[in-house]
C-alpha cells in the first residue's frame, strides 16, 4: 500500500512539476473561499463491484476554475459511466463544480485513486493549484468468505508467496509501460520532426480536415473495436485544424492548454463549448478505457465534422470582407480640384 501511494505521488509530482514549469503556478495547500472534497460511496469492495467516486470542487465565483484533465488520473480503474461538470450556486453564493464516476476493477489488492491537480486563476491573472486528497480502496477476492477445509490449510503459506509475486509482475509491469511511454515519446518527437521537414501541404485546412475525416470513417476502427485509436486521431484532426487555422502550436498541449489557448481567440458561437465538450470525453477513452455507445460516437464525429465547417465558412466571410474593403479603397482615387480653360 506504501509503495503503491509512493508511486502515485511520485508520477504526480512530475506531472506537477511540468505544468508548473509551464504555467508559472504557484502549488499551494489550501486558498481562502476554495474547498477540494473527494470521496468514494464504499472504500472496501469485491472484484468486479462498482464504486462512485466524486470529486467536489467549490470556490468563490470571483475566481475561475480550470477543469481538471480527469480521464488521466483514475489509477487502476474502468470508467464505467461518469456525469462531468454539474455546477451550481451555493446559499453562501459559491460555485459548486461535482464530477461523479462509476468505476470498478478486476484485480485485488490495495490501491489508491491518485490526488488530482486543481488550477484556479485569481481576478489578478495569477494561478494556482491545489492538489485533492488520494482516496484509498481495498479491492478483496470473492472467495475470501469461503470456509478452509483441513486439506486447504497448509496451502496458506503458498498462497502469500504468489501473492508476492503478484505484486512482483504487477509492479514490473508497471515499470516496464513507463519505460514503453518514454521510448513511444521519443519517437513521437523524432517523427514529428522528420514531418516537420516535409512540404507543407498548400491546400485550404478545411479540405485536409475533411479529408482526414473521410479516411478516418474508411479505416473501419469501430468495426475492430480500436475506440481509442479512433478518438486519438479524430481529436488530432480537432486540435491540428483550429492550430492551423488560428496560427497556435498546440498539438502537444493537454486539454486544459489547448483550451486556455483559445480563451482570447474570436471563435463562431458555440464552438468553444463544442471543442472542449469533445475533447474532455475523448480524454476519457484515450485515458480512463471508456468504451463510448455508438450514438455518442457518431455524435462526436459530427461535432468535429460542423467544427470544420464553422470555422470554414467564418474565414470565407472574413476573406470577402478584406477583399470588398480593398477592393473599394483600390477605387478611391483622388479627385482632380483644377479649373479646365
Amino acid at each position: 500500500m506504501k509503495k503503491m501511494l509512493k508511486t502515485y505521488l511520485l508520477l504526480l509530482l512530475i506531472t506537477c512539476s511540468t505544468v508548473i514549469a509551464q504555467s508559472e503556478m504557484d502549488t499551494v495547500s489550501s486558498l481562502p473561499g476554495v474547498e477540494i472534497q473527494t470521496s468514494v460511496d464504499r472504500a472496501d469492495i469485491y472484484v468486479g463491484d462498482l464504486i462512485t467516486y466524486r470529486l467536489t470542487i467549490i470556490h468563490d465565483s470571483t475566481i475561475e476554475l480550470i477543469p481538471p484533465p480527469l480521464g488521466a488520473n483514475l489509477g487502476a480503474f474502468d470508467v464505467k459511466d461518469y456525469k462531468p461538470d454539474v455546477v451550481s450556486k451555493r446559499e453562501d453564493s459559491r460555485i459548486q463544480s461535482v464530477n461523479s464516476f462509476v468505476l470498478s476493477t478486476f484485480t485485488t489488492g490495495d490501491y489508491i485513486i491518485p490526488p488530482i491537480p486543481v488550477v484556479f486563476v485569481f481576478p489578478d491573472s495569477t494561478k494556482k493549484l491545489m492538489i485533492s486528497e488520494p482516496v484509498p480502496i481495498k479491492v478483496n477476492s470473492l472467495l475470501l468468505n469461503t470456509d478452509d477445509s483441513l486439506d486447504i490449510k497448509p496451502l496458506k503459506a503458498q498462497h502469500a508467496f504468489e501473492k508476492d509475486y503478484y505484486y512482483y509482475y504487477l509492479y514490473s509491469g508497471l515499470g516496464l509501460l513507463i519505460v514503453l511511454i518514454v521510448i513511444a515519446l521519443l519517437w513521437y518527437r523524432h517523427h514529428k520532426k522528420s514531418m516537420e521537414a516535409e512540404p507543407e501541404d498548400l491546400r485550404d485546412p478545411w479540405e485536409i480536415a475533411f479529408e482526414r475525416l473521410a479516411l478516418l470513417k474508411q479505416k473501419n476502427l469501430l468495426d475492430a473495436g480500436s475506440y481509442k485509436l479512433f478518438y486519438i486521431e479524430l481529436s488530432e484532426t480537432a486540435r491540428w485544424y483550429l492550430g492551423r487555422i488560428f496560427r497556435q502550436n498546440v498539438l502537444d498541449m493537454t486539454t486544459v492548454e489547448f483550451m486556455s489557448q483559445f480563451e482570447e481567440v474570436e471563435l463562431p458561437p458555440n464552438v468553444y463549448d463544442n471543442i472542449l465538450t469533445f475533447l474532455r470525453f475523448a480524454d476519457l477513452v484515450k485515458f480512463a478505457k471508456m468504451i463510448p455507445e455508438n450514438d455518442k460516437i457518431d455524435l462526436d464525429f459530427n461535432a468535429v465534422y460542423n467544427i470544420v465547417e464553422q470555422v470554414r465558412i467564418a474565414k470565407l466571410r472574413e476573406k470577402e470582407i478584406e477583399s470588398d474593403l480593398k477592393e473599394k479603397f483600390e477605387k478611391d482615387e483622388p479627385v482632380s480640384t483644377g479649373r479646365q480653360g
